[in-house]
């Protein structure tokens, strides 16, 4: 289908964004950090992503991996270890004192990105060439921006822009564009406070910059910055805000005095005494737990030695309930603080796939072909069936040509009676085998087929090129399947999205004679969930005993379903490599009645590799298939 008007049409190079996950999870230290795009870039240690940024695509290859990496740098390593995300909540709640919150926020971000880069590289030396890459990109940007925003006199995005050159320039000696003359009277006292961003130490410092600077430009400036350079999460500071509670519950605050006692000798008085957490006033459920807070002391060695084990009876916080016994007084479990998602598989491993973790699998029985089906299979059974019969009559040509050829002079097996070559030959042969027949093909096929709604205008011809592909299969007896696959958009939530697999010819019966029209009940029906379906493939196929194990997948574009247009190209690049990685040939056709454009081309690529078959013409199927039919056969004879 021509799509006439494409929106956010961002192709994602999948090994690129592997790369990108594989480096946050590396530096967070933390395996259940994700990465993804956006219009900006910022951190949310709430939902435990990184966000990069699409300003670093369409650009030359070396800027946008050191661009996009800078993101990373930034977001993992300064963000994660060095930001201060109670100061930052405070800064927020300061807001309702500044009439120009747009400014104030970005100003904010940009002078914590610029402390934390400097934390960065000093820590990760390694990191230096990204962040000089992207200060250069970002000065041009910048530059320019600040021409244009003056040229349609919009001062407050203009002197943003002009504060973030000067905050990055490379001399002291700067000299400003003409504002208007009240901003050009507070240029002296912005280029002094600058000066002092430069000694901030902490996010506490950077909140004190900002709110200088922005008492001043809350009087000078007539409007708020329309165009957003940094993104403040505020939503995510919000749910960061409300569990500061559990957060301050988690706190070690600093002793008042800085001294530690000697070592135990176990020789100290013990006073034992009970203190009972249960009473009149407590025996209502409530959201209130004991909380001890020790601020005055010395720090001994005591915990770190005399720790004894748990009992059964143990119970701490509430928050921290394990299994426990059932008390008749307080009950925690139906607290809030417990009312905690847990992985369904140890270790936060998902069966199918992070992407895939509310993905449902429903399986669909054929029902028995009707006459119609049965008449219209039999039509295209005599369009293929020279293919068929050519291919039948190669492949047993090749069995019987191995089953007769001699087995004499090899280096091992049961020795000859001629042992001449023994003395008149430097590597004799002297060893000889029984002739056997040659085993059957050795190899299984599951046929993948995409049943998304965009596949209306070539499920006809997809039919005949499946056809052929189980009446070739069926013909040299080779077990395989045909399993057409969608997701239910209708029915799809945050919580469950059910995919649903057809397999319409199974194992079993692959190679019965009266197997086949059940093909004709293949229909295009809603989305494709990719990915998933090819793991649940790679799973069944690592059932069987075959030696050579082939996946091909029809399908007439990229991954799309709920939830899954960002990373449905990367998971199902994953799927690929670990079908492949279990030793089984994954091989993709995609199927168009249109030309196929470079940047489809380029997706293709970044799934399957150099193992995707490319038909702008959906009707040239069979003579696409054939060849590859029989390839993959001879590689298993």
């Amino acid at each position: 289908m021509e799509r006439f008007i494409q929106f956010n049409d961002e192709r994602i190079d999948s090994m690129l964004f592997m790369e990108l996950t594989d480096l946050t999870k590396a530096l967070t230290r933390d395996k259940e950090y994700e990465l993804e795009f956006g219009v900006h870039s910022y951190l949310d240690p709430t939902e435990k992503k990184v966000f990069v940024r699409h300003f670093w695509n369409h650009r030359p290859v070396s800027i946008m991996r050191n661009g996009l990496k800078s993101d990373v740098f930034l977001r993992a390593i300064g963000n994660y270890h060095f930001t201060d995300y109670v100061e930052t909540v405070h800064f927020l709640q300061r807001l309702s004192e500044i009439k120009w919150k747009g400014f104030a926020k970005q100003l904010f971000m940009l002078a914590e990105d610029l402390r934390i880069e400097e934390k960065c590289k000093h820590i990760r030396p390694g990191t230096i060439s990204a962040f000089q890459i992207r200060r250069k990109i970002y000065r041009e940007y910048f530059t320019s921006q600040q021409n244009v925003n003056l040229t349609k006199s919009v001062y407050s995005d203009a002197l943003f822009n002009t504060i973030y050159l000067m905050l990055t320039a490379e001399t002291p000696i700067f000299e400003p564009p003409t504002f208007k003359e009240e901003i050009m009277m507070v240029f002296p006292y912005l280029q002094n406070e600058i000066m002092k961003l430069f000694d901030a130490k902490s996010t506490k410092d950077v909140t004190i910059f900002a709110l200088n600077l922005m008492e001043v430009l809350d009087e000078v400036l007539e409007q708020d910055m329309l165009n957003e350079y940094f993104h403040l999460p505020e939503k995510m500071l919000h749910e960061l805000e409300e569990g500061l509670s559990f957060k301050d519950l988690k706190r070690k605050d600093s002793l008042q005095n800085d001294d530690q006692l000697d070592k135990s000798t176990g020789d100290e008085e013990i006073f034992e005494e009970e203190m009972k957490t249960w009473h009149r006033e407590t025996s209502d459920v409530s959201n209130s737990f004991l909380q001890f807070d020790l601020e005055q002391g010395s720090r001994t060695n005591l915990l770190g030695e005399g720790a004894r084990e748990s009992e059964t009876g143990d119970q701490a916080l509430g928050m921290v309930q394990g299994s426990s016994k059932k008390t008749n007084r307080n009950e925690y479990s139906k607290l809030e603080a417990l009312q905690q998602k847990r992985d369904k598989e140890s270790g936060g491993e998902w069966e199918y796939g992070h992407e895939n973790r509310y993905a449902q699998s429903i399986f669909v029985e054929p029902a028995s072909p009707s006459y119609a089906e049965m008449e219209e299979y039999e039509k295209l059974k005599g369009n293929i069936s020279g293919y068929q019969i050519k291919l039948k009559k190669m492949i047993e040509k090749i069995l019987e040509h191995k089953r007769t050829q001699p087995h004499t002079d090899m280096q091992y097996g049961r020795l000859s009676k001629k042992l001449l070559p023994f003395f008149t030959d430097k590597n004799p042969r002297l060893f000889y085998k029984k002739q056997e027949y040659s085993r059957e093909i050795d190899a299984v096929f599951t046929l993948l087929v995409d049943c998304s709604a965009s596949m209306a205008d070539k499920m006809s011809k997809t039919k005949l090129g499946i056809t052929l592909f189980h009446e070739a299969l069926k013909s040299v007896n080779v077990v395989h399947e045909v399993v057409g696959f969608w997701e239910d958009t209708s029915e799809a939530t945050k919580s469950k999205q059910p995919n649903y697999f057809k397999n319409v010819i199974d194992f079993y019966s692959s190679t019965n004679k009266k197997t086949g029209p059940e093909i004709m009940q293949l229909q295009p029906e809603e989305d494709n969930r990719d990915g998933f379906a090819i793991r649940h493939m790679t799973r069944k196929l690592m059932w069987r005993n075959e030696k050579q194990k082939f996946l091909l997948i029809f399908s007439d574009g990229e991954p799309a379903a709920f939830g899954y247009e960002q990373n449905g190209i990367v998971d199902t690049h994953e799927a690929v490599l670990e079908a492949r990685k279990r030793g089984i040939e994954v091989i993709n056709i995609f199927l168009s009645n249109t030309p196929v454009e470079e940047g489809q081309r380029n997706v293709l690529h970044n799934i399957y590799g150099n193992f995707s078959i490319i038909l702008s013409d959906v009707g040239e199927l069979p003579n696409v298939l054939f060849p590859l039919l029989r390839k993959l056969l001879l590689k298993s004879i």
